[in-house]
């Protein structure tokens, strides 16, 4: 089965003598006199013709001639039936019998694919009026044809632009989606399984962004002609828009070959394309929906090929994934997800969201000096939703930035608390995301919930990841020294899992340094975790920073580290986070803190950039 682009259309008859219309009248309008003057039809750019009721020409204009390929004499006597295509000849005669039975005018337009049948053995399109007339004291029809091969060549052309694609020459997505609602049915037919394809290539935009357009263009056209080399003269080949193309295999013996094709799609796309002085090596992720088992409609069986197609970007690109239902059930789940949390951040109780407070505290002396925020959500469907998945959905969704912000709205809210009610005030340490740094104006923002909540700066902590900070260097630097300049301490963490520049890092405005607990884990038994944690102490001190060491959970770790000069610590070993009503509590089980109760090691000044 080879799916063709349109399928054959049936041709209307051509009778230039129709029958009448339905629901016409009958009653023929009065002729009109003819004066015998051939001047006047001669002047017309169509083609005329005075045809008697017995079929023969009477009259021809010199249009005809260009029209027919006969001289309007030679075509003058002739029966009518020599202009019409041979097929179409021997049912003419009745045809016109019936029309001048009950003759009438019709105007052009009204029947499709009329043809004139050309002296050179070929046909022409045409399209016909009729009209009546008297030809010497004889009732006849005056027939006016107008050639129509340059609008249909236009209409082909126009059909083409819309079927192809114009920098590839493959199908448009419009044309693939007409193949495969065909497919479907097709298959439904044939109970015969076809396979879609929905290939993405990988990191085209850094083509465009760093070779130009015009590379990025001439890489496409590469791609779409790989790719039809690879495949089967009945396969369906389409470039879906940007870096996006999609393949229809039609007539499967089994569902492996469509797997065997994909492989060979990822294969021939990874080999390296040059051009003049460039280089690429293009790549492809590929989803892979089978029909009609994957999908009844064309919207669902696309849905489902982009959600295999992004499984395969997320186990490392350059490969391929076979839709399934779990890819779904992820999918609904997801979104369920982001129209809950957005529902919460709407609610004025905050929908199940809330913070809590892990504490920090001192190696030596156990107290308390600091309390990081951690967020909580339980939710009245879903109930308790893991931080991880929130943050994630918060991220792919953009509701990261009104979470992030309700997060130090409620920070700042809890400190205020704290102060009327006469409690210790405890620095509290919060996650900011780098959605959130990107912010124009977020000090702005910083600087108003402080001053509403009669804060003190140096009671909230922000802590940004290794990443946020190294990336755009110079932005970063600037935005966290704004932050600082107000008073806002500042920390750093996850360190140790990125690759900061000790260069870079000596010039941030940290204070603190948060080691990452995969570090501790292995504590004190592992030697090598040993030795890089060893070492990552030595590297805080020398830069003048304090460090927090995350995930304790055993004496012996707590030992360890004290013993190495880390300064805080925060874990299980001493509590869980735990919410605002049962700190005061456990607070009190813990020794006071000693002096004025200020955290250790405050944040120097930012030193002057060289």
């Amino acid at each position: 089965m080879s799916i063709e682009p349109w399928s054959d259309e049936e041709f209307a008859e051509l009778a230039l003598m129709p029958v009448p219309e339905p629901g016409g009248s009958g009653v023929a309008p009065a002729p009109q006199p003819w004066d015998g003057s051939r001047r006047w039809i001669d002047l017309m750019p169509d083609g005329v013709l005075v045809v008697d009721r017995e079929g023969l020409i009477c009259c021809a204009n010199q249009a005809m001639q260009e029209l027919s390929g006969h001289a309007p004499s030679a075509l003058e006597g002739q029966a009518l039936s020599v202009l019409l295509p041979p097929a179409l000849r021997a049912r003419h005669g009745a045809h016109l019998q019936a029309y001048f039975a009950a003759p009438h005018s019709r105007a052009m337009g009204r029947v499709q694919a009329l043809n004139l049948w050309h002296a050179e053995g070929r046909e022409r399109p045409v399209d016909i009026s009729l009209g009546l007339c008297r030809f010497e004291q004889r009732p006849c029809t005056l027939a006016v044809i107008r050639d129509m091969s340059h609008f249909q060549a236009l209409q082909a052309q126009l059909r083409h632009q819309v079927m192809h694609d114009g920098l590839t020459g493959l199908y448009s997505r419009q044309m693939f989606g007409e193949l495969l609602g065909r497919a479907l049915e097709q298959s439904a037919r044939s109970g015969q399984p076809t396979a879609l394809l929905l290939i993405d290539l990988d990191d085209f935009k850094s083509v465009n962004d760093g070779h130009g357009h015009h590379v990025g263009d001439a890489l496409l056209r590469e791609v779409a002609r790989r790719m039809r080399r690879s495949l089967r003269q009945s396969d369906v080949l389409a470039r879906l828009g940007g870096d996006e193309f999609a393949v229809l295999l039609p007539e499967l013996l089994d569902a492996e070959h469509a797997l065997r094709v994909a492989e060979k799609l990822v294969q021939v796309l990874t080999r390296p394309w040059r051009q003049q002085h460039h280089e690429l090596t293009p790549g492809a992720s590929i989803g892979i929906v089978l029909l009609p088992r994957d999908g009844q409609d064309a919207d669902t069986l696309m849905r489902r090929a982009d959600l295999a197609m992004y499984r395969a970007k997320e186990a490392g690109r350059g490969c391929y994934a076979v839709y399934d239902a779990e890819m779904s059930r992820r999918v609904e789940e997801k979104l369920r997800l982001q129209a809950r949390l957005k529902l919460a951040l709407q609610s004025p109780d905050g929908g199940g969201l809330s913070l809590h407070y892990q504490p920090q505290v001192a190696a030596e002396g156990g107290y308390v000096v600091g309390l990081e925020a951690l967020l909580r959500w339980r939710d009245a469907e879903l109930g308790e939703v893991s931080p991880a998945r929130l943050i994630a959905v918060a991220e792919s969704s953009g509701l990261i930035l009104p979470l992030g912000d309700w997060v130090l709205v409620q920070a700042c809210s809890q400190l205020a608390q704290w102060r009327e009610q006469g409690q210790a005030m405890l620095r509290i340490s919060v996650n900011v995301s780098p959605h959130q740094l990107r912010q124009p104006g977020f000090e702005q923002r910083l600087l108003e919930l402080l001053q509403a909540h009669a804060v003190p700066a140096g009671m909230l902590e922000l802590e940004i990841t290794e990443s946020a900070a190294m990336a755009h260097r110079e932005q970063a630097s600037d935005l966290l020294e704004r932050i600082a300049a107000l008073g806002v301490p500042l920390a750093l963490d996850d360190f140790g899992m990125g690759y900061s520049s000790l260069g870079h890092l000596q010039q941030l405005p940290v204070c603190r340094l948060k080691l990452d607990r995969s570090f501790i884990r292995g504590l004190p038994g592992h030697s090598q975790d040993a030795a890089l944690t060893r070492a990552v102490i030595g590297l805080a001190r020398s830069l003048g920073k304090s460090l927090v060491a995350e995930g304790v959970e055993t004496t012996a770790q707590h030992s360890f580290l004290a013993g190495e000069g880390c300064e805080l610590l925060q874990g299980w070993l001493f509590a869980p986070a735990l919410p605002p009503a049962e700190l005061p509590a456990w607070l009190a089980t813990r020794p006071a803190q000693p002096g004025p109760g200020l955290p250790l090691s405050p944040c120097p000044p930012p030193p002057p950039r060289s």
